[in-house]
């Protein structure tokens, strides 16, 4: 069974999805959740992954690193799998690149080279938005590239997060 929830955070209502046990779905307001319909939902406002979620985006939003890790059990191909792994492994209040995150499956793989495309685009259809930081990952040279909840609600996470915003560039 499926289960749904929501959160008002200040960035408006977030929509949580989980299998009952681990989170499979943080989607903010302007994200779709394309891997299931809305109605295959039972609303479970209780569930205890639910309570537990809502206990980390409070702290999230308040400005303070959460303290717990969250169950998670995002879906995708193995390579969208393996990428967002490495995205729960960048610290809070931290950047990293499409590119180093390219070097790095490179590096364990045994290629020469990963595409930082490919990364990117993995990134982008990462799940569980804010819980797997893919807000975290910027274009080279600091360059706040596309992020499926929208580049405002990317600065605005990164804010919460105390990121120092000097040297990164939005797009025009």
């Amino acid at each position: 069974m499926l289960y749904q929830t929501y959160y008002d955070a200040p960035i408006g209502r977030l929509t949580l999805t989980s299998d009952g046990e681990a989170l499979t779905g943080l989607y903010l307001p302007n994200q779709t959740n394309e891997d299931t319909e809305a109605d295959a939902f039972v609303n479970q406002a209780s569930l205890p992954i639910f309570q537990q979620s809502r206990r980390w985006l409070d702290r999230y939003f308040a400005g303070q690193e959460p303290e717990t890790h969250l169950p998670v059990k995002p879906s995708g191909t193995p390579f969208q799998e393996r990428v967002w792994r490495i995205l729960q492994e960048i610290p809070y209040g931290t950047l990293w690149t499409y590119g180093e995150i390219a070097k790095r499956i490179a590096k364990e793989t045994g290629k020469d080279r990963m595409s930082a495309q490919a990364v990117g685009g993995a990134v982008g259809r990462n799940p569980i938005s804010i819980v797997i930081p893919c807000h975290r990952v910027v274009g080279a040279n600091g360059n706040l590239t596309g992020y499926g909840g929208g580049i405002d609600n990317k600065i605005k996470l990164l804010t919460y997060e105390h990121v120092d915003m000097r040297g990164l560039h939005q797009p025009h």
